[in-house]
């Protein structure tokens, strides 16, 4: 029956036509006639709804005919394919059922008969010999459960007699362990669409399944409602419940019976109807009338003495056993994952691998570091992090090589005028010309920067070259009238008024604090920066400028301040080679404040945001491809599915035959293991070698190599004759099964290939995703990991580096502190809370922190850790506990990189750690040539080893030196790139063909 709303269509009733020659219209799908067209149009229309459900399958948004298509066809397969058998048994069982869900009735109905079978029904049963035979039951005995001695009862079983075929006069006698039928047959799927076919139920509370009339009658089933389950009985009963629930009643139902006083008294006690109440519960309410006492007598006092009184009031001393307190249920059992700190602590739970500090200083005094001497505080960690990452994924529209982070930490301590780190200037001056276009591009700012105090200047200026007029004094008023004390009084107050004030003396401007605005006077930082003049403090004096013209900003005054009073003193002139000089003397947590400020700028620049939108785009291309190999991938393994079990099928028929041991003679000669069987002629090569004569030394080399040479041939002959015999024993294989064979090898290889290709996007999207650094996730103390390679860049680092060999970027994990607000509000809780937490787990979350935390820990988000072992990785995943809704999820990430990470450690320890037989190759030094050459031994700075390649092959020269006038010559042709250890990217691996082409294949002009 088709569904609409989860109810049955109802049809049209047929109408009364008077007149035969009326003029009909007809649905042949319903039979419905109508005698108006309009209402057959609307019907119509109706019916034309993708509104409705097919109850056999049910498929919904289908129009009326689409789903009675669907229904009459799922129902002829249901009838075809559910076992006849179990139609009527199924039918009885389910006749006046009351479960609402028929999911629910579906799953007691198939437990119910799965291990039950009926007469009639095509069967499989295991007989004594061990073979399998069909057969038709033919009839079924059960036998109930019997109480055995020791008072355990036995469960009921049951016998049945199975007509085989093939054999019609045997029969097989067998029980319920050694009977089975198709699995096809009978499942839940079938079971589902067979009741929905043959049974119905009404659309109210507690409505019972009702068998068909039609099916009914064929199985003979008995259509008859219990009086309790008809609509009327159970409207009744929800009545009279709340009739007492409102007037808050007792139920006084089976205690009328008790009372033998007067019958004018009965009728005040309303029982309710009895045919509503199950015996188990009037037998309850009867005890309960009979513990009251024996019946009152009447006594002196008539017929309503004491007796009749005391008891009547006593009826309501007792409560009724449904007002009882019920037992609370146990607590739920918990759902993990939960949150984090309400999972309770493990018993014996191992500490967090203990945590290294990078920093000069660490959080607390136990922390080990290796920054002891490096100069590198805590608060600049965070910085040096940043600007790190931010150049090596950017580094393509930078035009820079990718670095490690300890060649970087390395080269922002590097100090010397002598030698010019390269990785240094070369990425203060990539940096600095994205901010500015050069003067052949048009020299177009690309940061909002703050405007310089020039208007102010050029009023003061103004006013001091003009000098205000002296103002004539008024004639002073004459009193009117009469002249007193008083008005002569006011009248010199009103003259003091008017006279005008004394001039104030200019109050004298602070002195600056540094000379950074005089060393923009001769040319400004945005015009040295278009001529890209980096050379001999070039780049030097232009953060100068920059730095001096953002402390305008209220926002960067304080930081840029500082900078400035060390970049340009008062007690030196303010010249270029003073900023070189202070640059090279600069404090390390210095260098890395000004290198943030200029990155923080470059994220502002249009060619930023272009490289984002471009990679956005490839990540949804990339998306669309990954998502059409799965598909095919899919497909190929529903193929190797249905292959390999063609390959089940023919397999017997192909496998060699058991190897047959061959007869040896009984007394036969056995060769011992080990032990070379000797020839004549090896003995005699033993002989004349066992002789001391000199001069044959010669000949008896020539001897013993003609004995290998025929052991050896000897070897290959017995070789191959077991290996022709080996052959001849395998019987050869059928072309179909060879066919097969194949096959199923190019779906495997087909399959293989599809899954590669996944992979290689799936490292696309990893690389092409650098909008922003993504955390691996968070402890249950707040603290973020980070796996600076988790995304935007190659794992390595770009392939074509300088320093690619080194096969690790950052090769760290790093844990930040918990910021301000969740510290505040789930660590140092409030002391109310705090009690809270003590009274439940024993200990307050401080507590906890420090126990399960070990000695190194990290209060806030300024503060910085790192793992740089395979072997604290591995205690880390130990330590976190997948209970926990945050951890779960750190543990997933974790366990998902794990090998990657680790490599990327080992790789970084034999980096920092090379072997006693190599040395740090240095390269050619870039020497200044401000001073005489001297010959400085710098080795011992493996920073020095990286040069910028990109930049010499897409601009044809380093970014600090000039851009060249005239032509390049031509190049010579370029070293073989180095190969990377990881399976080459989709970008990598598409051939570029344009010269100058980053991950996403387009140039970036800025």
């Amino acid at each position: 029956m088709v569904l609409f709303k989860r109810k049955p269509v109802q049809y049209q009733p047929k109408p009364h036509i008077e007149n035969d020659e009326t003029e009909v219209w007809v649905i042949k799908a319903t039979g419905e006639i109508f005698i108006d067209y309009e209402q057959y149009l609307a019907r119509m229309d109706f019916y034309k709804q993708r509104r409705f459900i097919c109850q056999i399958t049910g498929h919904s948004g289908l129009s009326f005919f689409e789903a009675l298509k669907s229904e009459l066809a799922g129902a002829q397969e249901v009838e075809e394919a559910f076992p006849e058998a179990l139609k009527g048994p199924i039918l009885r069982r389910v006749q006046f059922q009351t479960i609402s869900r028929i999911d629910t009735l579906v799953d007691l109905i198939f437990d119910e008969f799965r291990s039950d079978y009926y007469p009639g029904e095509a069967v499989t049963v295991h007989v004594v010999t061990g073979e399998r035979l069909t057969g038709i039951v033919r009839d079924k005995t059960r036998f109930g459960s019997k109480v055995l001695p020791d008072g355990t009862v036995s469960a009921p079983f049951s016998r049945y007699f199975v007509s085989l075929d093939n054999r019609p006069t045997e029969e097989a006698v067998v029980d319920d362990a050694h009977i089975t039928r198709d699995r096809k047959i009978f499942t839940k799927q079938v079971l589902r669409s067979f009741i929905k076919k043959t049974v119905t139920r009404e659309a109210w509370t507690g409505a019972p399944w009702l068998v068909k009339p039609e099916v009914a009658q064929v199985y003979h089933i008995d259509t008859r409602v219990p009086p309790h389950l008809r609509y009327e009985s159970k409207a009744a009963e929800r009545k009279q419940k709340q009739a007492q629930q409102k007037n808050g009643q007792p139920d006084y139902d089976g205690m009328v019976g008790s009372f033998q006083g007067n019958a004018s008294r009965l009728p005040e006690l309303k029982p309710a109807p009895k045919s509503h109440k199950s015996k188990q519960q009037q037998q309850q309410q009867g005890q309960l009338a009979k513990t009251v006492g024996p019946p009152p007598q009447v006594g002196p006092h008539g017929p309503h003495g004491p007796h009749f009184t005391n008891y009547h009031n006593a009826s309501f001393t007792f409560a009724p056993l449904a007002s009882m307190p019920p037992v609370p249920p146990p607590p739920p059992p918990i759902k993990y994952p939960i949150e984090d700190l309400q999972v309770a602590p493990r018993h014996n739970a191992p500490q967090r691998p203990t945590l290294k500090f990078f920093s000069q200083d660490t959080p607390t005094d136990i922390g080990t570091t290796k920054g002891e001497g490096n100069g590198i505080l805590m608060r600049s960690i965070g910085p040096l992090l940043e600007c790190w990452d931010t150049l090596n994924v950017y580094c393509e529209i930078l035009r820079l090589d990718s670095f490690t982070f300890d060649d970087f930490v390395e080269a922002m301590q590097f100090s010397s005028e002598d030698v010019d780190c390269e990785l240094f200037v070369e990425t203060h001056c990539a940096a600095l010309k994205m901010l500015v276009s050069s003067e052949a591009e048009g020299g177009k700012i690309h940061v909002q920067l703050p405007d310089m105090d020039e208007e102010s200047e050029d009023e003061d200026s103004a006013a001091e070259a003009s000098p205000a007029p002296t103002p004539t004094p008024e004639p002073e008023p004459k009193p009117k009238g009469r002249a007193t004390r008083s008005s002569l009084a006011k009248a010199e107050a009103e003259a003091l008024k008017a006279e005008p004030e004394p001039a104030k003396e200019p109050t004298p401007e602070p002195q600056s604090p540094h000379r950074a605005a005089e060393m923009q006077v001769e040319i400004g930082w945005i015009d040295r920066l278009r001529k890209r003049d980096f050379k001999n403090g070039g780049w030097q004096i232009i953060m100068v400028g920059l730095l001096h013209q953002l402390s305008k900003s209220p926002r960067n005054f304080e930081s840029c301040e500082i900078l400035l009073k060390e970049l340009a003193p008062l007690d030196m002139p303010p010249t270029s080679e003073t900023a070189r000089q202070q640059y090279a003397k600069l404090d390390v947590n210095l260098r890395i404040q000004a290198l943030q400020i200029v990155c923080m700028l470059i994220a502002e620049t249009k060619a930023v945001r272009n490289y984002m939108e471009e990679c956005s785009e490839q990540m949804t291309t990339f998306r669309k491809e990954k998502i059409q190999f799965q598909r095919d991938r899919k497909a190929l393994l529903e193929e190797l599915r249905l292959l390999n079990e063609e390959h089940k099928i023919l397999l017997p028929a192909n496998l060699p035959p058991s190897p047959i041991p061959e007869n040896k003679p009984l007394h036969a000669d056995v060769k011992m293991t080990g032990v070379e069987e000797k020839t004549g002629d090896e003995t005699e090569e033993e002989i004349i070698d066992t002789d001391e004569d000199p001069h044959l030394g010669r000949s008896l080399r020539r001897g013993l190599d003609r004995a290998a040479e025929r052991k050896r041939k000897r070897e290959l002959e017995q070789e191959k004759k077991e290996k022709a015999e080996a052959e001849a024993k395998i019987p050869k294989q059928s072309k179909q099964f060879t066919k097969l064979m194949k096959d199923i090898a190019k779906k495997e290889e087909a399959i293989k290939d599809c899954e590669d290709e996944i992979a290689i996007l799936d490292n696309d999207l990893r690389e092409a995703d650098c909008p922003r650094t993504r955390v691996l996730g968070k402890d249950r103390f707040w603290n973020r990991y980070y796996w600076f390679e988790r995304n935007g860049m190659p794992y390595a680092g770009m392939p074509n580096s300088s320093t690619a060999e080194s096969g690790y970027a950052n090769g760290c994990i790093w844990v930040q502190g918990p910021d301000d607000l969740e510290r505040e509000g789930y660590i140092d809780m409030k002391p109310d809370w705090q009690n809270e937490y003590r009274m439940k787990f024993g200990m307050s979350v401080p507590e906890r922190k420090k126990m399960e935390e070990g000695a190194t820990s990290l209060f806030t988000a300024h503060q910085w850790g790192y793992i740089e072992d395979p072997e604290a990785l591995d205690g880390l995943i130990s330590w976190l506990d997948t209970r926990g809704t945050s951890e779960v999820k750190l543990h997933k990430e974790l366990k998902l990189y794990r090998d990657r990470i680790a490599r990327n450690m080992e790789k970084r320890k034999e980096y920092l750690n090379p072997a006693e037989d190599k040395s740090v190759d240095s390269g050619p030094k870039r020497m200044s040539t401000r001073r005489k050459e001297q010959h400085v031994d710098h080795t011992a700075h493996r920073c020095l080893s990286w040069h910028n390649s990109i930049a010499l092959d897409e601009l044809g020269h380093l970014h600090s030196d000039q851009p060249r006038a005239r032509k390049p010559a031509k190049k010579a042709a370029a070293p073989p790139p180095v190969v990377e250890e990881e399976r080459q990217t989709r970008s990598e691996g598409k051939g570029k063909k344009q010269k100058g082409l980053g991950r996403q294949g387009t140039r970036y002009e800025f």
